[in-house]
């Protein structure tokens, strides 16, 4: 794809504008945000009651700022999960709390396969709360 002149400028300024008025480490109570990207895919067919498990009770995770289950579009058994965290260590609380352990254990026997897995270190956007 050939990049014309006015692409470039748009580019160009776009991302420096994005450069100059962002932060390079938004910190929420003291510690960076932590992310997880994630995808698996269901067993055949259970695709829908593996969403509604991950669904269930995701309002009562301390320290969870954004946490999104989609399907993927390309694949009928295909799901794909973006958290957001207020720091590393309540992900790794969150693990710990029953309501969460007993989600995994009814889930587990319906993914045919854990996909992708990638940690990040979220900046902002639309709707994640920067307190």
């Amino acid at each position: 794809m050939k990049l014309g002149r006015r692409e470039f400028v748009a580019t160009t300024v776009g991302a420096g504008a994005y450069a100059l008025f962002t932060s390079t480490e938004t910190v929420i109570g003291g510690s960076k945000m932590y992310g997880l990207i994630g995808s698996m895919i269901a067993a055949e067919g259970k695709r829908d009651e593996l969403i509604k498990i991950l669904l269930n009770g995701v309002n009562d995770m301390p320290g969870c700022l954004s946490y999104i289950v989609a399907k993927e579009p390309k694949d009928l058994n295909g799901t794909w999960i973006t958290e957001v965290w207020d720091s590393k260590e309540s992900h790794a609380a969150s693990l710990k709390l029953p309501s969460v352990r007993a989600a995994i254990a009814k889930g587990k026997p319906l993914i045919a396969k854990v996909g992708s897995y990638n940690e990040t270190e979220p900046i902002g956007g639309h709707g994640l709360s920067q307190k």
